[in-house]
């Protein structure tokens, strides 16, 4: 299952919830806003970092880039458009918004 998460988690409970609810082996995506969460350093790094014993995340590196973000948790994925579209295509898909 890839579940995207578009809204930042310093404003929004989606990802929270997406964590919660996300069965062993999936992935979050992590898109738009989203991917603040991903930023090394940002006090939200000890959820997710938690959170990647269960579950694969990736983080869209367009959107990394349009926020300024240089630096990723270690072990978040970096993808771009195509890989995001890869992974809609090989997985059902929720929206977390």
């Amino acid at each position: 299952m890839l579940h995207t998460v578009n809204k930042s988690p310093f404003g929004h409970s989606a990802l929270d919830e997406c964590i919660s609810m996300a069965a062993d082996g999936a992935t979050i995506l992590l898109i738009e806003d989203g991917v603040y969460a991903a930023k090394a350093g940002a006090s939200y790094e000890g959820k997710l970092k938690a959170a990647m014993g269960n579950v694969k995340v990736a983080a869209l590196g367009p959107d990394l880039a349009a926020r300024g973000i240089t630096a990723c948790i270690e072990g978040v994925t970096v993808v771009d458009y195509d890989g995001f579209v890869e992974l809609v295509a090989e997985n059902k898909m929720t929206a977390w918004v």
